[in-house]
């Protein structure tokens, strides 16, 4: 007990020490990885997140930028040791988290892990309630890069003050640790959180569905779709180091192809993480094929960092505009319907700019672009320019993405 009182003096002499923080130059593009609750729920070991870091490498993920494997709910201990110290399922991964974290690391990616802000999981674990400073030393301690810190038993809890708190925990550790926040956005986190974490959920938990909602008898799980438009709405709130997170994808886990290669390109429209939920070890040529789709995942990580904008609904068509970097643009056709739909942009409709957040102009009625659909490949992908009305089919439950480049003369 003498030791714990001793480190937590020392946090809080840290924490008094400095400003209270959350680590500054993390995640200044969205954070890309993979997360172990979507595929396998409380069913995980290291055998399973040695496994996965092998085939991120040798699948091309790691390249492509995905760099955390995150541990999601159950990978704890019953019980903490004498010291309070959280500790790990010594079934499930006998050679510790630490021993876990070295692995990740010399396959060049980061580990993450998951806590709770309650006092216990989601999964009926232990949470860190009244254990804040303990635990994320603990963290620092074994190497962990990455904390998702979730919402559960967390009656008359502020939820402000919980995750302020975890925040100025992990930082008087000193480990520079991403942190995600997973509160639902049941109190509203994009309106007080940016500086408080790195990513907030927007909304209660994604399931494998396009857009249909499941029933879970006290809570129900939202498709893709529903949760897209929860978030369309929050863009200003977004930015380099601060992200709304819609949660985690499904692709690979069900859907159609289309539908997969839709969820995948509205996640990138919304500057959103893309944390995968797949298995990794199994996945097809098909899932990879839009997993490693360098021109859409560019879209995401454009450097602006500004979230998209549902310019037009036409029925169950959908178009969506994002600035990127060097005045190009994203222009996504969304067709949320049953049957496919034909459409004909009239680019000079378009014109806009985006007061809200970046200042920036469309301009088509001044401006010539060339036009690169991000779903074809090669030079099929070259599309002509914006100098006339483009005629496009977009199947149902799909997308057609465009990046339009300034003409240069």
């Amino acid at each position: 007990m003498k030791r714990v009182i001793a480190m937590l003096a020392l946090a809080a002499t840290m924490c008094g020490a400095v400003q209270a923080q959350k680590f500054e130059g993390i995640a200044l593009t969205p954070q890309m990885g993979w997360n172990s609750w979507n595929k396998f729920a409380c069913e995980i070991n290291e055998e399973l997140i040695r496994e996965t870091a092998d085939a991120m490498v040798e699948k091309g993920l790691a390249a492509a930028g995905y760099e955390y494997i995150n541990l999601d709910d159950c990978w704890h201990a019953a019980e903490r040791d004498a010291d309070g110290f959280i500790q790990c399922d010594a079934e499930r991964f006998p050679s510790g988290i630490k021993a876990l974290a070295d692995y990740v690391h010399e396959r060049g990616l980061k580990l993450g892990i998951y806590s709770d802000a309650g006092r216990h999981t989601c999964g009926g674990r232990l949470g860190s309630f009244g254990h804040e400073y303990q635990d994320a030393l603990q963290y620092a301690r074994w190497g962990v890069d990455y904390l998702k810190y979730d919402w559960c038993e967390t009656e008359n809890i502020n939820a402000r003050g919980a995750y302020t708190l975890m925040r100025d925990a992990l930082y008087a550790a000193g480990r520079p640790i991403l942190f995600s926040m997973c509160e639902w956005g049941t109190d509203k986190p994009w309106e007080w959180a940016a500086d408080v974490a790195h990513s907030w959920r927007t909304t209660g938990d994604i399931w494998c569905s396009f857009d249909q909602i499941y029933q879970h008898g006290t809570w129900q799980a939202l498709s893709a779709m529903h949760i897209l438009d929860l978030t369309a709405d929050l863009r200003r709130y977004a930015g380099p180091g601060h992200w709304n997170d819609p949660d985690m994808l499904e692709v690979g886990n069900g859907m159609t192809q289309a539908e997969d290669r839709a969820h995948f390109t509205m996640w990138c429209m919304l500057s959103a993480p893309l944390i995968l939920g797949n298995d990794i070890r199994t996945v097809s040529d098909q899932t990879l094929e839009i997993l490693l789709n360098e021109r859409v995942i560019a879209i995401d990580q454009d450097p602006l960092g500004v979230q998209g904008y549902r310019f037009l609904r036409d029925g169950d068509l959908e178009v969506w505009l994002k600035p990127l970097q060097g005045g190009c643009w994203a222009f996504c056709l969304l067709n949320r319907g049953s049957e496919a739909r034909e459409y004909t942009v009239d680019w000079a409709a378009f014109d806009w700019t985006d007061e809200e957040v970046s200042k920036l102009s469309t301009d088509f009625s001044t401006k010539i672009y060339d036009i690169e659909n991000l779903w074809v490949e090669g030079k099929k992908s070259a599309e002509g320019t914006t100098r006339k009305p483009k005629s496009v089919v977009v199947d149902s439950h799909d997308v057609v993405l465009y990046r339009l480049s300034p003409k240069t003369k």
